[in-house]
């Protein structure tokens, strides 16, 4: 009887009931504080990384898109009738240095001549065939 009481004495229950407590204490904060801290802190600075690196790569394409490139030193107007073939006005002029002041004189053109359509080309260098910039 005397070891049965051992088992039941009021010690034993007290010993194991602050190991519950304290263990539970310590899963609360692991659980609670701990690791969601250490996942939030992680997924902070993963964002911050993912963000930097879109505006780095948008600067790249940017800087990419932005670089000049090379512009040709000569514009052509070519004049094409009704039926779509190449014709020529006699008394226009069709070579241009820059590409604003032959896109101006196309319009003009248009209003002057509205069954003719003009084509804005240039020859570029790695091309056979020359390019046609604009056309009304």
């Amino acid at each position: 009887m005397n070891s049965f009481q051992k088992i039941f004495d009021w010690k034993t229950y007290i010993f194991t009931a602050l190991a519950v407590i304290s263990f539970s204490n310590f899963m609360a904060v692991l659980f609670g504080q701990t690791i969601p801290g250490v996942i939030l802190a992680f997924f902070k600075i993963a964002g911050e990384y993912v963000i930097l690196g879109a505006v780095f790569i948008f600067a790249l394409a940017w800087l990419l898109k932005a670089k000049p490139h090379n512009r040709p030193k000569q514009y052509s107007v070519v004049v094409f009738d009704v039926f779509g073939k190449i014709s020529n006005i006699d008394g226009i002029r069709t070579e241009f240095k820059t590409h604003d002041v032959a896109w101006s004189f196309m319009k003009q053109y248009k209003e002057v001549y509205p069954l003719f359509n003009f084509a804005l080309v240039s020859e570029l260098p790695k091309t056979d065939r020359p390019t046609i910039f604009r056309y009304i």
